[in-house]
């Protein structure tokens, strides 16, 4: 792909319904993909397992949003024991990096006892949000990031989580594929109407708490 490739032309790819990735991590190439068939988390319908639950209202971590966007992709992009490459290249996290600081792209992280120890980020484009990758280094960390941002989105008014692939790890939280037609309609509807990601709270310590999440997600399903 040129290295003309901008914030500007990656936006245009998620008005698009389409995203970028890379081979590998060492592979400083990108491509861009359009899948016949799109994941999606139905906000209106998100599950939290309830054994996850009981454990989100004990607030294990202290949870943040977009304090540390840089280190939750960096993390995302590492290898792990189960997953020895990623798609996460350096051409990759610059240009997230940049669209964070144009107020685009957007991070929930989980702390304990001063350390990242999980993570989510994604981009938002009207009242649509793009998942792209979290990670976790303790029990629970990515779900709990997950299941605050859910509760953000709600809470702000989106109406389309885009989880690009069906993925197994997600289907407890309540991940259907739809055909690609199906995913543009709700793509276009979503990006014509405005949300808020900031509705619950600025940069910084997150102001839901994880009662008040797991309300928010309950009381929509």
């Amino acid at each position: 792909m040129s290295e003309r490739f901008d914030t500007e032309k990656l936006l245009d790819c998620y008005r698009q319904g389409v995203f970028p990735m890379a081979d590998s991590r060492d592979d400083m190439n990108l491509f861009l993909i359009a899948p016949e068939k799109r994941g999606i988390l139905p906000l209106d319908a998100f599950h939290i397992p309830r054994r996850l639950k009981r454990t989100v209202i004990q607030q294990p971590f202290h949870v943040t949003v977009d304090l540390a966007f840089g280190r939750v992709i960096e993390a995302c992009a590492e290898a792990m024991p189960d997953r020895p490459t990623t798609w996460i290249n350096v051409p990759i996290q610059n240009l997230y990096g940049a669209l964070h600081r144009q107020g685009y792209a957007h991070s929930v992280e989980c702390w304990k006892d001063g350390e990242l120890v999980g993570g989510v980020y994604g981009v938002a484009l009207g009242a649509a949000f793009f998942g792209e990758s979290m990670f976790s280094r303790e029990t629970d960390a990515s779900k709990i990031a997950l299941v605050h941002l859910a509760a953000r989105l709600i809470a702000g008014g989106y109406q389309l989580l885009d989880a690009q692939f069906h993925n197994p790890h997600l289907e407890q939280f309540g991940l259907i594929e739809i055909p690609k037609a199906a995913f543009m309609k709700q793509l276009h509807s979503a990006l014509g109407k405005q949300a808020d990601f900031y509705s619950s709270g600025a940069s910084g310590i997150d102001s839901l708490t994880g009662a008040t999440s797991v309300h928010l997600i309950t009381q929509t399903s």
